[in-house]
């Protein structure tokens, strides 16, 4: 037995530096030397850059409840993005324009609760329309809804261009019981049929982009809202996959394909939801050649917020696992975020599911801890 309990109690500097390299597997010089051959800057605190939570994980009623609010700031979460492209209470499905006195209503909820409500997730049904009246008529309605997200102090709002439904095919068993959803390329994807939206090629898809960000983006810069973009989910499907070029399908690569989109209209406020699991799952090694993605679109300042969801495999064949067990290195990626000086919210994204956590409360209140804790660790890297 120790006769001195407490001279067995590991320094806090310590014992962040020996969570730093486990997470690792070795030392810190792995990298520090991929930090520098990647350019980053000099390592700096960050105080800044926060976890915050969004519309995959909601307690009670709806976003704005007490019960949410409290659930949220119970795990020293204290923003949240809202959901106002699907079928969540108090906001119907479909409706173009949003109502603004529902918003004053929530934001006021959220202040006195003192939770921050920091971005939205808005209809994504633009991509499907046409030229024409129509599409002319729905970003009628994307403009009057920036300016009501900045009514209401708002200043993020992201999207999802899924002219297809999100790709997963199947389920591979995971830790405790739970079960991870899955994706594989099938052999005969040729013979799948093509969906609701029908054949678009890849110029017409980005004709669409095109048209959305040099109509929208201005009108963000007007009212200080950043419009920030969702990787398609997965990238790297084959051109013409159920009937679809995607924006970001193979051959072309992934970050080939966010610079494309970036460049489109340069401004701060045309940016990045960056997904990583999205990301990760269009690359062959996503150890590595995710850091590239991070460091450009960080050091450019396109980043709006950060979807932290790390995924096992890779291009064409992946599962989504918990956050601190798969083929990503989270730490290295904070480090970026956190020497570039990134501000905004990362947000646990995507859970794997089990019949005793029906609503994936357990498995996020695990990732808000783990990925305040890598900030954490990443901050006390730094001398003072």
């Amino acid at each position: 037995m120790n006769p001195n309990p407490s001279s067995s109690i590991m320094p806090r500097r310590d014992f962040a530096r020996v969570v730093a390299g486990s997470v690792l597997g070795a030392s810190l010089a792995g990298p520090v030397a991929a930090a520098q051959a990647l350019g980053t800057r000099r390592p700096r605190k960050n105080l800044k850059h926060h976890v915050g939570g969004d519309y995959h994980c909601v307690l009670g009623p709806h976003w704005a409840s007490k019960q949410n609010i409290e659930f949220h700031l119970r795990h020293g979460v204290k923003t949240f993005h809202a959901n106002f492209g699907g079928a969540e209470a108090g906001n119907r499905a479909g409706r173009d324009e949003w109502n603004l006195d529902e918003m004053k209503r929530w934001r006021d909820s959220c202040d006195q609760g003192g939770l921050f409500w920091e971005g939205i997730r808005m209809d994504s049904r633009y991509i499907y329309l046409k030229p024409g009246a129509d599409r002319d008529r729905k970003l009628d309605a994307i403009v009057g809804n920036i300016q009501k997200a900045a009514q209401v102090g708002v200043k993020v709002i992201t999207h999802h261009w899924t002219m297809i439904p999100i790709r997963r095919n199947g389920h591979t068993p995971g830790r405790g019981g739970s079960s991870y959803h899955s994706f594989k390329l099938e052999a005969d994807w040729k013979s799948l049929p093509v969906e609701a939206n029908g054949v678009v090629s890849y110029d017409d898809y980005w004709e669409r982009i095109t048209y959305f960000l040099q109509k929208v983006i201005p009108v963000c810069a007007q009212h200080d809202v950043k419009m920030a973009v969702h990787p398609y989910d997965p990238p790297g499907l084959p051109m013409g996959y159920q009937g679809v070029d995607n924006w970001d399908a193979a051959p072309h690569t992934v970050l080939d394909s966010l610079k494309r989109y970036e460049s489109i209209v340069d401004s701060p406020y045309n940016s990045f939801q960056l997904c990583l699991g999205t990301c990760g799952e269009g690359l062959r090694n996503m150890r590595t050649e995710i850091l590239p993605i991070v460091q450009y679109l960080a050091d450019k300042g396109k980043i709006a917020n950060v979807h932290m969801r790390n995924v096992r495999g890779g291009l064409h064949n992946f599962q989504e696992v918990y956050h601190d067990e798969g083929d990503m290195n989270f730490l290295e990626i904070i480090r970026i975020l956190r020497d570039a000086g990134y501000a905004g919210c990362i947000l646990p994204d995507h859970a794997p599911t089990h019949p005793d956590d029906p609503g994936k409360l357990q498995a996020f209140t695990f990732a808000f801890g783990y990925l305040k804790a890598l900030i954490d660790v990443a901050n006390l890297e730094v001398p003072e």
